[in-house]
């Protein structure tokens, strides 16, 4: 009796009043799990995965997890909602891969089981990771394929010759494997979507639509997504027969709180002072992820921060998968404490969803109304203007504000602020993860300061204003705050005249030349490319010696180190070490420097032995 007490004490505040509004058969059952508090052995799976995950240190299973593992192990679809990081790669992959090594047991013929759709490639790698991971104890009976890069048919195919019993791809290559008879679906009974809400806006709504048509009847379907949104109805109505809903708000008390959000009002220019003293003073300490709006800009922060000897990575979606990837696991092994990330991509489909609709819509409707006989005659005349791509090759399955496991984030930085309240929770989702505290800081430029910095100055901050209001609203319904991140203006001051001279040292030439190199140097690294480049070395001698775009940023050693005379009294200790400053041009006792075989005191001017107008001599004729 003691031990029920003790576990309806702690769960009831936290589990059982605010888990989930869900449906009747997701409050049935569910509720016994939690209440006894179960472990990954009383879940009903395969004994070789309760093993596996013991390896990892999986000490008790989270509440998605205690959740939907029952639930999808019964044979029901699942419709779950749940914050990032709380374990839903997890609670999909473990019933999936028990329900196959229940299936081999009695039937070996090898079929495609499982399939895993994901919206974005870096999240198909850790997917396929976690599969890995949890099915090493059987290795022998589950035979997982990544379905990520763009190959030949003829490569696709002798991947997926020996039949996979789970394939993690992205809509559009699991649509092309399909489309080209390289995967049969005929016998499959997972089909997952991760970040469901994602798929539909990234533009996989055709391949959706194909994907659906080919699927037998009788698969069962799981959705995990961070969000509830149209785009999850309409998956629903097409995947999912009845699927019980779980919406699930776990309230932690006391750690739910220790993330901590702050805004800051500044102007334009001032976003790259407070940066500068926010990672030179270390005000925050650990690993932290800054997201900007665009690549130019991710570059712009990456040569600012160099000046000052500040170190970083950047991730963007001009960079290969496996430069991504890679910059992501150094980021998680503490190689790099910083990275600049340009989410482009969320922040433009995100503004699209939570723009106000009356009046976008009016206005919309009027401007089409005005321009549609124009674009009539523009069209006939100019037809090659909508053939018009982008410059630079982006990649289209790029996002890193979602899915992407960073691991022990510190601190998240909107250096841009998100067009969205929904951006901006996929943003902070980085940090506060698994119970450790967290810090989000949001630069807002007001109204009256927009556009009076030109050279920083870019279009998305306009509306600053009012999407921190959204913000404030949208975070204030999950009983959390916003609070302003106080700093005293006057010992910035000190502060801005380094400011000013590192980010005239950025140029857009220097910009430009940046980002030609780091895609250079990538390309050489390109494993695919090396048998090409033995075959045609002269490419390969281009590529080298590839001229400059123009002048060398401008290099400033001085600004490495902070000067004493700039800091405040208390502002001393947050340095790295006690000894930065400029070498003085006197000694620690206040003598002055001499020459070596000189006297300690120097020369005196006026003598005739050591002045060198004194000692001149002209020879005689």
């Amino acid at each position: 009796m003691k031990r029920k007490l003790d576990q309806n004490d702690e769960p009831s505040p936290s589990t059982s009043a605010t888990e989930e509004p869900a449906s009747k058969e997701s409050t049935t059952k569910p509720e016994q799990q939690t209440t006894t508090e179960p472990s990954f052995d009383q879940l009903g799976l395969d004994p070789r995965l309760v093993q596996a995950v013991a390896k990892q240190n999986f000490e008790k299973p989270t509440l998605v997890q205690r959740k939907a593992i029952p639930l999808a192990l019964d044979g029901q679809d699942v419709l779950c909602k749940a914050k990032t990081g709380s374990g839903k790669t997890a609670a999909y992959v473990l019933p999936a891969l028990s329900t196959i090594l229940k299936k081999k047991a009695t039937d070996s013929t090898p079929s495609t089981a499982a399939l895993i759709l994901v919206p974005t490639r870096e999240l198909a790698d850790q997917v396929f990771k976690a599969v890995q991971e949890f099915s090493a104890f059987c290795t022998k009976d589950i035979q997982a394929s990544k379905l990520t890069e763009n190959v030949s048919d003829a490569v696709l195919r002798s991947l997926l010759a020996n039949v996979p019993d789970i394939v993690v791809a992205t809509p559009a290559r699991a649509w092309h494997s399909v489309d080209t008879s390289a995967l049969s679906l005929e016998k499959l009974q997972y089909l997952i979507l991760d970040e469901a809400d994602l798929l539909l806006s990234y533009g996989y709504d055709e391949d959706m639509e194909n994907l659906s048509r080919s699927l037998p009847k009788g698969v069962q379907t799981i959705m995990m997504s961070a969000t509830l949104s149209t785009e999850l109805d309409t998956l629903k109505g097409i995947l999912c027969r009845n699927p019980t809903l779980l919406d699930l708000k776990e309230d932690l008390g006391p750690e739910d709180e220790k993330l901590t959000q702050y805004y800051i009002k500044c102007a334009e220019d001032d976003k790259w002072l407070i940066s500068y003293l926010i990672f030179k003073l270390q005000l925050i300490k650990g690993p932290c992820l800054v997201f900007v709006t665009d690549i130019d800009r991710a570059y712009r922060l990456k040569l600012f921060f160099e000046q000052f000897s500040i170190r970083s990575c950047i991730l963007n979606s001009e960079l290969p998968v496996n430069t991504r990837i890679k910059v992501v696991e150094e980021f998680n092994k503490g190689i790099y404490d910083i990275i600049i990330a340009s989410d482009e991509k969320s922040g433009v489909f995100a503004d699209k969803k939570e723009a106000d609709a009356e009046e976008e819509q009016a206005e919309d409707n009027s401007k089409s109304k005005k321009a549609e006989t124009a674009d009539g005659e523009a069209e006939s005349a100019q037809p090659k203007k909508k053939r018009k791509t982008s410059k630079n090759k982006k990649d289209d399955e790029y996002g890193v504000s979602r899915g992407i496991d960073f691991k022990n984030v510190a601190a998240v930085i909107n250096f841009d602020l998100p067009t969205s309240s929904s951006s901006y929770i996929h943003r902070i989702g980085r940090t506060a993860r698994a119970g450790r505290a967290g810090i989000a800081i949001s630069f807002v430029i007001p109204t009256e300061l927009y556009g009076k910095h030109r050279p920083t100055s870019i279009k998305s901050c306009e509306n600053d204003e009012k999407v921190l209001g959204k913000i404030i609203k949208s975070q204030a319904k999950q009983g959390r705050t916003l609070e302003p991140y106080n700093l005293n203006k006057d010992q910035m001051e000190a502060f801005r005249y380094r400011m000013n001279d590192a980010l005239r040292a950025v140029t857009k030439v220097a910009i430009r030349e940046a980002r030609t190199k780091e895609l250079r140097r990538e390309l050489l690294r390109s494993e695919t490319l090396k048998r090409y480049f033995e075959e045609n070395p002269a490419e390969l001698a281009h590529l080298r010696n590839d001229g400059e775009l123009g002048r060398a940023m401008r290099q400033q050693p001085h600004l490495k180190h902070v000067p004493d005379y700039l800091l405040p009294k208390e502002g001393k200790n947050a340095l790295t070490s006690n000894d930065v400053g400029f070498v003085p041009f006197r000694k620690e006792g206040g003598k002055q420097r001499h020459k070596k075989g000189g006297k300690k005191g120097g020369f005196k001017v006026g003598s005739r032995k050591r002045d060198p107008l004194k000692t001149f001599r002209a020879r005689k004729k």
